[in-house]
């Protein structure tokens, strides 16, 4: 499989887990910019599975969030299950 296409299906199951613990600390997305430097419009791209954070995004993430970096990725994906073209 095409790499950018197994990219797009890990962003997808990303932003399902980021939108998930996000809504465990704020009910709205708007929290986020309430409680942050992140732009709504900009973080909602990362929640949509648009959006490839840099490692310094997801620490901040991580810390607006309370929660430590490696909890955006504790999801389910089995790279087994795809083979990456070259």
């Amino acid at each position: 499989m095409d790499s950018k296409k197994v990219l797009n299906i890990y962003m997808k199951a990303f932003a399902e887990n980021l939108r998930k613990v996000r809504s465990e600390k704020f009910d709205k997305m708007s929290g986020i910019s309430k409680n942050s430097a992140f732009n709504k419009s900009n973080y909602s791209k990362y929640e949509q599975g648009v959006g490839n954070p840099t490692i310094e995004t997801i620490l901040k993430m991580a810390s607006v969030l309370e929660i430590e970096p490696k909890d955006l990725f504790n999801f389910d994906f089995d790279i087994k299950e795809y083979h990456i073209d070259d």
